[in-house]
């Protein structure tokens, strides 16, 4: 429980930066943009102002009374020609300093080349675009300027005066740089979210594998500490058998010596985690009736009024190794009579083995209380229990045993809180199928892959 609720934990720190990282990125992004827009917009907004200034003349009674001068000058016929000349040129020197020829300058050259990059249209009163400006090759109708006006408001300008005045709207879009920006959160994002899975898998790697040394390390140590006082027992028996004639003893003895050989055959259990076991073609029913029979044994001593069952459908040999194959039932009886309630009349549990696409299938079903929907996918990680004491490493050394040794499959096939549950394992029945099972799980059903 320690293990699961600790990685917890760590994701719900992860997803919880990432969340914030996020928020954060889009809302310094979003204020950015509309810092963008604001100057984009006071860019359009004097490039407008520019065209409307320009389109109206300035000085016009100036400019009127130097046009007047100029006709009387060509045609006066005292002044002479050279003269006239010299003079004309000056007024229209004159005019065309009073001109908008500067500004129009201005406009063109400085806000328009330097400031203007924003796409945009110019329309007139009635709706139609008469103008627009990097646009690209995009169709000018109606839908640019529903467009445009969804993301800015349009700029209304007159041009001209009096009679002459005409009311145009200009519509503009978003820059490139805007349009850049708002899908920087996202790369962001990604590339974040990339990093923070690339590091999270690399930790829960290296911590998987730095558990499972030390639960390797663990079990070899603890074999290789049990092998010298079972050969001393073993000794001791030999000698007490041969020096007891009396037969109270020697049942004793006996017994003893039936223990002796089970911590021996727990013993090179332990021996073999970690390496890789030598798998043989065996019948599987008869090592599963003798882990029952060992079970059914001692359940009076712990209290356990179970009925224990078994139906073998199939004695096609499979390649298994003896020990552990042994173990991995042996645990899931246990955790199936630590399930049920001895108080309930009908307290079983069966054991069912039958073939599916060559494959082995053996499905252990009990009486007990069932799993809720939430612990399924947790049941097997290592330190996960849901009793009081214990360690929580008899499922999850099971799906080693199952999945990593004989390259088989272990799941929950189905499972009622307040009934029961059916724990299905799944083993290839010859060595080229233990490539890849061929069958995949799925709670209720049983399905090809």
């Amino acid at each position: 429980m320690f293990f699961n609720s600790t990685s917890n934990r760590i994701k719900g720190t992860l997803v919880f930066f990432l969340i914030v990282t996020a928020v954060a990125s889009f809302t310094y992004t979003h204020y950015l943009v509309e810092k963008i827009r604001e100057k984009e917009h006071s860019g359009v907004e004097l490039w407008a102002r520019a065209l409307e200034y320009n389109s109206k003349p300035l000085y016009e009674e100036t400019r009127s009374d130097l046009s007047a001068i100029m006709t009387e000058i060509s045609a006066h016929e005292g002044i002479e020609d050279m003269v006239k000349n010299r003079w004309i040129r000056a007024l229209h020197r004159a005019e065309s300093d009073l001109s908008n020829a500067s500004l129009d300058f201005i406009a063109s050259e400085l806000i328009i080349k330097n400031r203007f990059e924003i796409p945009s249209i110019v329309v007139d009163e009635d709706g139609s675009i008469i103008g627009s400006r990097n646009t690209g090759n995009r169709d000018l109708d109606d839908r640019i300027i529903a467009e445009y006006a969804s993301l800015n408001e349009p700029i209304r300008i007159e041009l001209g005066a009096g009679d002459m005045m005409q009311e145009q709207f200009i519509y503009y879009g978003d820059s490139a740089i805007i349009r850049t920006l708002q899908y920087f959160p996202f790369v962001q994002f990604g590339l974040l979210a990339l990093f923070l899975g690339l590091g999270y898998l690399s930790l829960s790697s290296i911590k998987r594998t730095e558990q499972s040394n030390l639960w390797v390390g663990m079990a070899r140590e603890a074999a290789h500490q049990l092998g010298t006082p079972l050969s001393s027992l073993y000794g001791w028996i030999a000698l007490l058998k041969e020096q007891n004639n009396d037969q109270e003893t020697l049942q004793i003895a006996h017994e003893i010596a039936s223990d002796l050989n089970r911590m021996q055959t727990v013993a090179e259990r332990f021996n073999k985690i970690g390496s890789i076991p030598e798998l043989k073609p065996r019948k599987v029913g008869p090592l599963i009736r003798q882990v029952m029979e060992y079970l059914e044994r001692r359940m009076p001593q712990i209290g356990k009024h179970v009925t224990l069952s078994l139906d073998v459908r199939s004695d096609k040999r499979i390649p298994v190794n003896q020990e552990l194959f042994a173990w991995a039932i042996e645990n899931l009886l246990k955790n199936s009579l630590d399930a049920i309630d001895t108080k309930n009349g009908n307290a079983r549990v069966h054991i069912e083995t039958h073939e599916h696409n060559n494959s082995y299938v053996i499905d252990v079903t009990d009486t007990g209380k069932g799993i809720e929907n939430k612990n399924k996918k947790e049941i097997f990680n290592p330190g996960f229990s849901t009793k009081k004491r214990g360690w929580g490493l008899g499922l999850s050394l099971t799906r080693r045993i199952v999945e990593e040794y004989h390259k088989g499959k272990i799941f929950v096939y189905k499972s009622t809180p307040g009934e029961g549950t059916t724990f299905r394992m799944i083993f290839p029945m010859d060595d080229n199928s233990r490539k890849s099972p061929p069958l995949q799980e799925k709670e209720g059903q049983l399905q090809d892959e």
